[in-house]
């Protein structure tokens, strides 16, 4: 019996878990998207469904032709979601809840369809994992030494370009301002965000394995490299135009203008990739 055959057999079956699903984790998902809207960090999260869709629909034609073995051992990765998802509402953690939401989609792929199924799946399944926001607690634990590399990085460049400057941890002096390399200079936000659209990039098209880790992790010095120039270019309209030039509008324009710099380093870099033999 083929993937289809099965879903067509024991659709109402399935029709019900949708259902059930959809009532355990409607308060959870909900929330998971008023995060992605009030937190910059992770507005990416809205486009990570519509990807993993678009993933799920390139591979439907080889997913309904396969043949569904049920597996067992799927039994297992459900109950360590609902272990995780009674976990997460007892002790109010919501990423152990959000994260329980995807394994247990993985879960129930594995025993109702088997491995097979699931290996063609797997791709827009694990995506999914991109849209759940990390702990703070893990966030911050990344983003404070990033926030000192990007400041020292940044210091020294402008040091090069014959700028009296100081650095005293992230917060930059020069002889007529005052600047903090905040949280959202530290190249976190960006990396968040970046690795996602770097995943997308590396599977919407047709490279080789090793290629699309390269684009994946490129991502990351991308990210770093992207927020110095942000904070360099901050600290340039500073000095030479005061605080009112690196504040507010021109502050904010500029991180959009670095993001789409980044984004266009990353396509360029996957087209290079995908010239080379």
């Amino acid at each position: 019996m083929t993937f289809k055959e099965a879903i067509s057999e024991n659709r109402i079956w399935f029709a019900v878990f949708i259902v059930i699903i959809a009532v355990m984790y409607f308060k959870i998902a909900s929330g998971m998207a008023v995060q992605w809207y009030e937190d910059e960090n992770y507005s990416h999260g809205f486009l990570v469904p519509l990807i993993a869709g678009y993933f799920l629909y390139q591979r439907l034609p080889a997913i309904f032709a396969t043949a569904a073995r049920p597996a067992n051992s799927g039994a297992l990765v459900i109950a360590l979601a609902v272990v995780m998802y009674v976990l997460g509402n007892v002790g109010a953690e919501y990423f152990t809840q959000r994260v329980s939401m995807v394994i247990l989609l993985i879960g129930l792929v594995i025993y109702s369809f088997g491995y097979e199924v699931f290996k063609k799946m797997a791709l827009p399944l694990g995506y999914l994992f991109l849209m759940v926001p990390l702990p703070y607690i893990v966030y911050d634990s990344f983003a404070f030494p990033l926030k000192i590399f990007v400041t020292k990085v940044s210091v020294i460049a402008l040091k090069l370009m014959g700028i009296i400057v100081l650095r005293e941890g992230n917060i930059i002096m020069f002889p007529n301002i005052v600047l903090e390399v905040a949280d959202a200079c530290s190249g976190m936000r960006s990396m968040v965000s970046l690795l996602a659209l770097s995943v997308a990039i590396a599977f919407v098209g047709n490279f080789s394995s090793a290629k699309k880790w390269m684009i994946v992790l490129a991502a990351v010095p991308v990210a770093i490299i992207t927020n110095a120039l942000r904070v360099i270019i901050t600290g340039l309209l500073a000095q030479f135009w005061g605080a009112a030039a690196a504040e507010g509008f021109f502050h904010e324009f500029a991180g959009l203008v670095v993001f789409g710099l980044a984004m266009v380093m990353l396509i360029v870099f996957a087209a290079v990739l995908r010239r080379k033999a």
